[in-house]
């Protein structure tokens, strides 16, 4: 898939969307978290069929023997994920409109979590009854299943990453950037990764958002990997104030196969990791739209974090 068909694809499934949303008496707000958890269940789907012939390949070699191993183990270091066969987006997608839907996505996404830890609590579940509360909204699960199955089935992480990515921009600024919380453009975050410059080691954001910065490190460094005398690994780390927003930051870490962690904290005044000395880049773009903010207990201050020249 080409940069024009991406971004094709990104306005269609967008349209769509949104389009569904302006039908409901859902606000965008109330609507992002499950249309996102859906478009990260059609990505683990996707991981899951590239890697399936190897996983069942490999589980039939060793069933019998003494080294035999369960498929959800196989599958989980071949691929992260382990899909048993009603969390698989063919049999969401395939289910009769009288049958509960929200319901067949909650379980989904529990199986989901237990063959993956570090989701665990993260993946939306309850959030999907909204869509039961009102007859206008019960069709929508169902259409937004046909619509994120126009995905192509080769696409890698990288491209659900910027269909992530382009679906968390059009949110918060339906959202009206409330709160003081602002979506930082992909276009200003290269920036500041180019400016930065993170080759490798630990990168901390203390306002991260929903991850758009790690995922920029990331493939700063994928791109500079072949310059490289080493191979080169990048560890983030983030603290977020609204858990909401931690939980999309995760998701968007894992689309992404990124490895670290994200807290919920308010950096002005907690600081989880430890922040002074213990990273190798600090890459932010802080609330600066915040008047009156007490800097209490804090045990680090930007002002004191190591830059670099």
């Amino acid at each position: 898939m080409n940069k024009e068909q991406l971004k094709k694809l990104e306005r269609d499934l967008w349209a769509a969307a949104d389009k569904l949303r302006a039908n409901s008496d859902l606000k965008a707000s109330e609507y992002s978290t499950p249309v996102l958890g859906l478009i990260f269940l059609k990505f683990a789907d996707n991981k899951y069929r590239q890697h399936e012939d190897a996983i069942l390949a490999e589980y039939s070699k060793l069933k019998g023997t003494r080294r035999e191993r369960s498929l959800q183990d196989i599958a989980i270091e071949k691929c992260g994920f382990a899909l048993g066969p009603q969390a698989r987006y063919d049999y969401l997608l395939n289910l009769p409109e009288k049958e509960d839907i929200p319901k067949a996505i909650r379980s989904a996404m529990a199986s989901v979590e237990a063959s993956k830890p570090e989701l665990l609590g993260v993946l939306p579940q309850q959030e999907y009854d909204r869509f039961s509360r009102n007859p206008q909204n019960r069709s929508i699960p169902k259409a937004l299943l046909k619509l994120f199955s126009d995905i192509p089935l080769d696409a890698s992480g990288d491209v659900f990453g910027q269909i992530y990515e382009y679906f968390l921009g059009n949110f918060a600024m339906s959202e009206g950037q409330g709160g003081g919380e602002f979506f930082t453009p992909r276009s200003v975050v290269r920036l500041m990764v180019e400016i930065i410059e993170p080759h490798g080691g630990k990168v901390f954001d203390p306002a991260c958002g929903s991850g758009g910065m790690f995922v920029q490190s990331a493939q700063f460094i994928e791109q500079h990997r072949k310059d490289a005398a080493q191979d080169l690994d990048v560890y983030v780390y983030g603290t977020e104030k609204t858990l909401e927003t931690v939980k999309l930051a995760k998701m968007y870490l894992a689309v992404n196969g990124l490895r670290g962690e994200v807290k919920q904290a308010n950096a002005y005044s907690e600081d989880p990791f430890g922040a002074f000395g213990n990273f190798d880049y600090v890459l932010a773009n802080p609330p600066f739209n915040v008047d009156d903010v007490p800097i209490v207990g804090a045990s680090w201050k930007l002002t004191h974090l190591p830059v670099e020249n």
